[in-house]
Parts: C-alpha cells; sequence; structure tokens
C-alpha cells in the first residue's frame, strides 16, 4: 500500500475544518452575520472594475471601501434590518449597485414579516424605476423598460419571498420550542403532585405506625420511667403527621395557597349569578382553624353548591359552618328537585299501555351525586371526622363534622 499524499491529507483536513466551522457558525447568529456581509461584498467586489471605470468619482480602492462599508450594514440585519436596507437604495441611486438589495430586502422580510417585505418591494421598485428614468441609467442593467422589469423586479421580489419563507418557518420553530418548554412544565408539575401524595401516603402511614406503637409501648410501659417518654414519643408523631398534611394541603403545585374560609363568599357569588341563590353563615371562630382543616371545609362547600346547581337548579342553598364543643360541623341543604326521591312529584302522561295510577306512582330514576361526593367524605374521613350525605324529608342535606385538634 502506498501513503497518501501530502496535498491529500491537507485537503482532508481543510474540508473537515471547515464543516466542523459551518456548522459553529450556524448555531451562533453572530458567525452567520458576518459571513452574510463577506458573502455580499464578494459578489459586489466583482463590479468594483466597472465601478472603477464608471463617471462617479472613485478609483478602484474607494470603490472597494464604499462597497464594504456598505456590506457592514448587514451586521444589523437582525436588530434594524431598515438600516441595510436604506443603504442599498442608497447605493442603487449612486452606483446602481443591486446586490445589497437583494440580501437587504432578505433580511428585512426574514426579521420583519410579510408586510415590511411588502412595503420594501414596493419602494425598491419604485425607487429603481425613478433612477432608470433618469439620465445615466446603465445599459447592462436594462436598456428598455421590459427589460428593467425582467432584471430589477425579479431580484427583489425572490429575495422578498425567500425571507418570507424563512420567517415563517423561525416561527414554526419558536412554537414548537414553547410547545416542548410547556410540555417539560406540565410533566414537572405532574411528577410533583405524585412525589407530594407518595410522601403524604408513605411518609403519614409510618407517622400514623409510630404514633400508634408508642401508645401501646406507653401502656405497656405504665409505671415505668419509660411510659412519659413514649406518650412523647407518640404525641411527636401526631404532630408531625399533621404538619406533614398542612405543608402539603397548604400550596398547591403552583405556590399559590390553597383556598379556605375566605374563599367561600366568592364560591356564594358565583352560585347567585348562576341562578342558586345562597345563604351563607360562618363563625367566626372557624376562622382561626388551621390551613388544612380550612381546605377541607372550601372543598365540602364547593362540591355541594356545584352539585346544587346541577341537580337543583334555582333551588336556595343553606351552608353553615359552625364550631360548638371542640368540633367543626358543615352542614349545607338545599330543597329536593322536582322528581327526584322524597320530594313533590309533577304527573306525567301514561305511556302507552299503562295507566294513570301507574304512571303517578311510579318512581322516577334517582339524581346522581356522581363522584364528587366520595372525594369530600374521603377529604373529611381523612381528618378524623364523619360525613353523611342524603335526602331529608323534603331537602338534600350534606353534614360534616370535625374534630378542632390542630387549631392555630
Amino acid at each position: 500500500m502506498h501513503d497518501r499524499p501530502a496535498a491529500v491529507t491537507a485537503l482532508s483536513q481543510a474540508v473537515a475544518a471547515g464543516r466542523r466551522l459551518a456548522r459553529r457558525c450556524t448555531r451562533e447568529p453572530r458567525a452567520l452575520d458576518v459571513l452574510t456581509a463577506l458573502a455580499c461584498l464578494a459578489l459586489m467586489a466583482l463590479d468594483v472594475p466597472g465601478l472603477a471605470a464608471a463617471d462617479n468619482s472613485l478609483s478602484g480602492v474607494t470603490a472597494a471601501l464604499v462597497l464594504a462599508a456598505g456590506a457592514a450594514t448587514l451586521l444589523l440585519r437582525r436588530v434594524v434590518p431598515w438600516v441595510p436596507y436604506l443603504v442599498a437604495l442608497g447605493l442603487l441611486g449612486w452606483l446602481h449597485e443591486l446586490t445589497l438589495a437583494q440580501f437587504a430586502l432578505y433580511s428585512l422580510a426574514r426579521y420583519r414579516g410579510r408586510a415590511a417585505a411588502a412595503a420594501g418591494v414596493v419602494g425598491y421598485i419604485s425607487f429603481a424605476y425613478v433612477m432608470f428614468n433618469l439620465p445615466g441609467w446603465p445599459v447592462h442593467r436594462g436598456d428598455t423598460l421590459a427589460e428593467f422589469l425582467s432584471l430589477v423586479v425579479p431580484i427583489g421580489a425572490l429575495a422578498a419571498g425567500v425571507g418570507v419563507a424563512a420567517n415563517r418557518q423561525d416561527l414554526v420553530r419558536a412554537l414548537q420550542a414553547q410547545r416542548a418548554e410547556t410540555e417539560t412544565l406540565h410533566a414537572v408539575q405532574r411528577e410533583r403532585d405524585r412525589i407530594a401524595r407518595d410522601v403524604h401516603d408513605f411518609v403519614g402511614r409510618e407517622l400514623t405506625l409510630l404514633s400508634v406503637r408508642s401508645q401501646v409501648l406507653a401502656r405497656r410501659a405504665a409505671g415505668s420511667p419509660y411510659e412519659e417518654g413514649f406518650e412523647e414519643l407518640s404525641e411527636t408523631a401526631r404532630s408531625a403527621h399533621r404538619l406533614l398534611n398542612e405543608i402539603i394541603i397548604q400550596r398547591d403545585v403552583a405556590g399559590r395557597p390553597t383556598p379556605g374560609l375566605e374563599a367561600l363568599p366568592g364560591l356564594a357569588e358565583s352560585s347567585r349569578r348562576a341562578g342558586s341563590p345562597v345563604d351563607l353563615a360562618v363563625d367566626a371562630a372557624a376562622y382561626r382553624l388551621s390551613p388544612l382543616r380550612q381546605a377541607a371545609v372550601h372543598r365540602v362547600v364547593q362540591e355541594c353548591l356545584t352539585n346544587a346547581a346541577k341537580h337543583a337548579p334555582g333551588a336556595e342553598v343553606k351552608v353553615r359552618v359552625t364550631v360548638r364543643e371542640g368540633r367543626l360541623r358543615v352542614s349545607v341543604r338545599n330543597a329536593l328537585p322536582v322528581g327526584a326521591p322524597g320530594a313533590p312529584q309533577e304527573p306525567r302522561p301514561a305511556a302507552t299501555g299503562e295507566t294513570a295510577d301507574q304512571a303517578a306512582t311510579a318512581a322516577p330514576p334517582p339524581v346522581s351525586a356522581g363522584t364528587g361526593t366520595a372525594g369530600m367524605g374521603e377529604r373529611v374521613w381523612t381528618l378524623g371526622g364523619t360525613f353523611a350525605a342524603g335526602p331529608r324529608a323534603d331537602h338534600y342535606e350534606v353534614t360534616a363534622d370535625l374534630p378542632l385538634d390542630d387549631q392555630t
């Protein structure tokens, strides 16, 4: 085997270095702007001999400097794309240079959108047409109106069209990035919810077991020096469990306080606007309850008002939150809707093959309570209270009774 020639090796290394540089530049907007300005200058440099020979008082060096200054304005194309656009019109009127106008129109369309692109194209064509009708327009830029239109107009329209397409791609990429960020935030929030539930379930269970075992040991050690220590351990475990409940329920995932009793008037007002008047009364002592108890009351009242609006629209709802003899009692009642068991029945027409008596005595389908009642009961039972819901004579009543062993 023969070794590769040094020239081939050097060329391969140069190509690899160029590819690495291109990948790096595509990730750096400022580098892309520099490359764009250099590309524009390289294309305009092809016109330097002609510019120096024309009657414009420019030598080869000064023409190159003027074109370099014009190309340098492309470094501002992301922030103020109108600057290279105006400079391009100036070079068009002075030197009849069309190259910078293409880059400027593309930048204007990409970074300012379709409306700016349309305005830029109209301004470019109008200005070029004025210059075409003035003396001194070069023949190679279009000697007749048809040649002018076939050269100048497509240049501006094509550059702006490509810029608008790039602008739409930028918008799509931005929306995709925003959607990905939103999905990530939702996933984080869901995971935080799961962690909070796991902490409450697993750690709370262990603390409960610790409290129970400590009480058992305290009874077994009755009369011994260890009895007091076991009782203190049991009380510490119960306090830790209450604190854990309050930490998890006091603030939601977004860091906002969980609604308490102060939010009940808002619930009542919302229910009134929906057509169900609410008679709300809350004992002053209830506002001193811990956030855990207040959140439970809010949850019960909220679900009850929702069910009343759904199953008994228009009926008055009486809400009472009282504190008596170390217990918190929540009572929510409303009249039974027509057709519900226990409520006054409206006669309905007899169906085919059915007598009037059978139609009058036929039991209507029960009103569905859904899963909200089970959720209310679970919340109350978790706090060591009792819960009941069902028809009472001519009304439907929900009652929750909670202990007050953790007032603040």
